[in-house]
């Protein structure tokens, strides 16, 4: 059974519809990838995913044993968060605030999964920095930890190799692989051509007539020549 089922759906601001019917859903370790064009919905859609919004028409199913705090979300960077006056420690057991139920602390559960992502993720030995000190692929490494600490089943990520170098885009790329394999579902937003490599499945957004289906259907059938005329399915 599916952990996200999505029907029908439409998506839009102020009743103005930017997407129309989609359907799609993803599985315990899938990887989708989700591409198309500026303001064609892909933020919009994430948003919606995490109900900060309601969609216009359709529904979003879950399944699978699937609760809401079970999703961990990474958004795209803003100045604001790069410029975060915590140290790494304080960022990643943020992470846990939702476990932390009715007390007002950290408990030495909320403590030791913190510690369990950041090793996972090789950052244990930053947890005394400060944040705002870091590289940008160690900040993408550090709210990763903290979205894991959060979530456990699925991941959603907006543009998360935004801005980094070529390097430290092949080791976030490298961990985000290596949680899929390890049973994490992925849900991400890319212009990066070379993502798709990663991705068992793609969503590709059009207005009117959005693709779904896997990453070898995908290719077979064209539609990832878009991205390679256009350099990469662009922000939104």
């Amino acid at each position: 059974m599916a952990y996200i089922t999505c029907k029908d759906l439409s998506l839009g601001y102020d009743g103005k519809c930017i997407v129309s019917n989609l359907n799609f859903k993803i599985k315990k370790g899938e990887y989708l990838c989700i591409v198309g064009e500026n303001g064609v919905g892909k933020s919009t859609l994430m948003k919606t995913l995490l109900h900060l919004q309601e969609p216009l028409k359709g529904e979003i199913i879950t399944g699978d044993g699937l609760r809401q705090y079970e999703i961990g979300y990474l958004p795209q960077q803003s100045a604001f968060q790069r410029d975060f006056p915590a140290t790494v420690w304080e960022v990643v057991l943020s992470g846990t605030l939702a476990k932390c139920g009715r007390r007002p602390f950290f408990g030495k559960c909320e403590k030791g999964l913190a510690e369990e992502k950041m090793q996972q993720l090789g950052i244990w030995n930053l947890r005394k920095k400060c944040y705002r000190h870091l590289s940008g692929g160690q900040m993408q490494k550090v709210l990763l930890a903290r979205a894991l600490c959060a979530a456990s089943k699925v991941l959603l990520l907006d543009e998360p190799v935004t801005g980094l170098d070529p390097k430290a885009t092949e080791e976030f790329y490298a961990l985000i692989q290596n949680l899929n394999q390890e049973g994490v579902a992925i849900i991400m937003i890319s212009h990066d051509v070379s993502s798709l490599q990663f991705a068992t499945h793609v969503l590709h957004l059009n207005r009117e007539d959005s693709f779904f289906g896997t990453r070898e259907d995908y290719q077979e059938a064209g539609e990832g020549s878009f991205l390679y005329k256009k350099g990469g399915a662009g922000n939104e």
